[in-house]
């Protein structure tokens, strides 16, 4: 007789370690991690393409009053927005270690259900920030340079959203109902998946959360980056100057407060003693590109040099 928290063997599969009562919310809490998982890496993928890679928008690049023509304003609203990411991104973990028992506990693919159901969030995402960001607030559209904004939107919308989230929902389905359209729980005499092959969905979904916003602020591969960092109020534009200087950096361009530089910084250089020198946030490689090309108008204007020392203004951030 098999003691409870135990499995056995019946006809050659190996029965669920969880009661009756808590299967069901073992699989709940799977569903729900990968929901959350798939959301936070949409909004990671928004971030990344569109904010940082191709450029078209910000988070709040469609609001017209000049206080969000500040390029600290939309880097801070950016900012804020990944840590939502993060912190959805962090639920999901929680839920899916909460549930991993439920993953050797059935019988059913439960990697690919949870692979569906993360889909599903992925484009619900966009659904949900085409329906909300794009059209009832208007804080920014898909591409904010070109004349026929709706198309880009509505594009967007089907094919990262509706379109994800049907792929997600017949992934789940067919993981239910098993390929043959007979039971998925093993009940159509299925044989049930190894442990292993049924953990690297979850596997692949946390590596993937771990990765994504991290990587937007890796520099180009060799050669030398542009760097933008925002100082602490307090931080005069002459103690910035010299903490830029300090890490070999030369630099390019400075709001009018001095608190905000973008500037040059040699190969195999380091921003991170900036931190220490009253930096708040130091973002490189294709963070910066991004905000300073979206504010080439003119909305931020170039610092005087402080000192005949200080290098000339890059003509690439004018």
């Amino acid at each position: 007789m098999p003691t409870a928290g135990h499995s056995s063997a019946t006809n050659g599969r190996m029965t669920s370690p969880l009661s009756a009562a808590d299967r069901p919310r073992g699989a709940r809490r799977l569903w729900l991690a990968g929901g959350c998982l798939g959301f936070a890496l949409g909004g990671f993928f928004d971030g990344i393409l569109l904010h940082q890679i191709l450029q078209w928008h910000h988070l709040l690049s469609g609001l017209a009053s000049p206080a969000f023509a500040d390029i600290r304003v939309q880097i801070l609203a950016d900012g804020l927005f990944h840590v939502l990411m993060y912190l959805i991104a962090v639920v999901g973990l929680w839920l899916l270690w909460r549930g991993r028992v439920a993953l050797s506990g059935t019988g059913r693919r439960g990697g690919h259900e949870i692979a569906g159901w993360a889909l599903v969030g992925f484009g619900s995402w966009h659904i949900l920030d085409a329906l909300l960001s794009h059209w009832l607030l208007g804080i920014h559209r898909i591409r904010m340079d070109v004349e026929n904004r709706l198309f880009w939107d509505l594009l967007w919308f089907a094919v990262f959203g509706i379109a994800v989230v049907a792929v997600g929902l017949w992934m789940v389905r067919r993981d239910r109902t098993g390929p043959d359209g007979g039971s998925g729980n093993g009940g159509s005499g299925e044989a049930a998946m190894p442990d292993h092959r049924r953990r690297t969905v979850p596997l692949a979904l946390v590596t993937a959360v771990l990765v994504a916003g991290p990587v937007a602020a890796l520099p180009p591969a060799g050669g030398d980056i542009t760097a933008l960092v925002l100082f602490r109020p307090g931080v005069g534009p002459a103690e910035a100057l010299g903490a830029v200087v300090s890490v070999n950096g030369r630099p390019v361009w400075s709001d009018p407060t001095g608190q905000l530089w973008a500037f040059d910084l040699p190969d195999g250089g380091s921003t991170l003693p900036l931190y220490g020198r009253g930096a708040l946030l130091v973002g490189n490689g294709l963070l910066p590109a991004g905000c300073l090309n979206w504010f080439r108008s003119g909305q931020a204007s170039l610092a005087p040099a402080p000192s005949s020392a200080t290098p000339s203004v890059s003509p690439a951030v004018l």
